[in-house]
């Protein structure tokens, strides 16, 4: 069956089952490998992707579900001034290892700076509890937040 959707600001239509997940669609339909599979049940955010402006995990979600929508992956948001605040900030706090969560965990640092000017410690916990990271043990990663909280995020 022939889909259409929009993928990073650009109309795109696929013949596909309407079963075949988003995540996987997104890396083997369209080569874009940013958005990663890591646990293929929603749980370590590794794929997470916008649909119309929502954060989902696309290992869940078929292909059927964004026919006529927007999808958003890393490799659009990498070119927005959001971006490259949240980049500076991982690596000044030194919030990246081997980078496999990286864009997952960009997405949903991204995410919970929209939903929160000033989060508290256990919004930001809260926030980036969908996402897995077995190199940092997190605590670069709130300290890149908070340099992204003392520097202003949403000024851009």
């Amino acid at each position: 069956m022939k889909i259409k959707f929009e993928l990073n600001h650009e109309v795109v239509e696929i013949e596909t089952t309407l079963s075949k997940r988003l995540l996987d669609v997104i890396r083997e339909d369209f080569d874009l490998i940013g958005t990663k599979e890591g646990c293929a049940e929603g749980e370590c955010g590794a794929c997470l992707v916008y649909v119309d402006d929502l954060l989902v995990n696309s290992c869940l979600v078929p292909i059927a579900n964004v026919v006529d929508k927007h999808v958003i992956t890393i490799e659009a948001f990498s070119k927005t001034q959001s971006y490259q605040k949240i980049e500076d900030a991982f690596v000044k706090a030194g919030a990246v290892q081997c980078g496999y969560c990286t864009p997952g965990m960009v997405m949903a640092v991204h995410e919970l700076l929209k939903r929160y000017s000033n989060p508290t410690v256990e919004e930001v916990k809260e926030g980036l509890s969908g996402n897995l990271c077995r190199c940092t043990g997190y605590q670069s990663i709130f300290e890149a937040v908070n340099l992204l909280i003392e520097g202003g995020y949403l000024d851009v």
